[in-house]
């Protein structure tokens, strides 16, 4: 994923734990503004939660690839990715607040997709979360029926594939 210049992305390291726990924490920021607690209590939650879900996309994706996303060689965001024989699923993809609009997250998604030759893309997408925009630009179609879902299934199918 070297198509744009600045853009690029390398493995996550045990060192990287600090940032990505601050990338997890701002995804999460508009949702605990709402919340009446104070910031330990937030951090706590965070901390608890980030854990949680690095455990889950470790047990559920064993095979699956952590990156880290630069601009210029600055951390700026994280790409978790299962490559499957039929389909390559975007597990997570989070750009930091001050990193957004630039076409970071198209360049991302469109580099998975120029990989995925035959195979489908998806990514699930919470309900109300702005991305959904992007990825329906992108060509992904929201396969979730479920009106009461909490995310939605988006896929995109290459048109000389399945």
């Amino acid at each position: 994923m070297n198509n744009e210049p600045g853009i690029s992305m390398r493995p996550v390291t045990p060192d990287d734990r600090e940032f990505l726990l601050s990338v997890y924490a701002a995804s999460r920021e508009a949702e605990l503004e709402m919340l009446p607690w104070d910031d330990a209590l937030k951090r706590g939650f965070v901390e608890h939660q980030f854990g949680a879900q690095s455990a889950h996309y470790l047990e559920k994706y064993p095979l699956g690839t952590h990156d880290i996303l630069l601009v210029d060689g600055v951390p700026c965001g994280r790409l978790y990715v299962d490559r499957g024989e039929s389909e390559i699923a975007i597990l997570d993809i989070i750009v930091l607040p001050e990193f957004q609009r630039r076409g970071i997250g198209t360049t991302v998604v469109e580099g998975l997709k120029a990989e995925a030759g035959k195979r489908s893309v998806r990514v699930y997408i919470e309900k109300f979360n702005p991305s959904q925009n992007l990825f329906s630009e992108l060509g992904f179609k929201p396969e979730t029926t479920d009106a009461d879902a909490i995310h939605i299934l988006f896929r995109w199918k290459n048109a000389g594939g399945q």
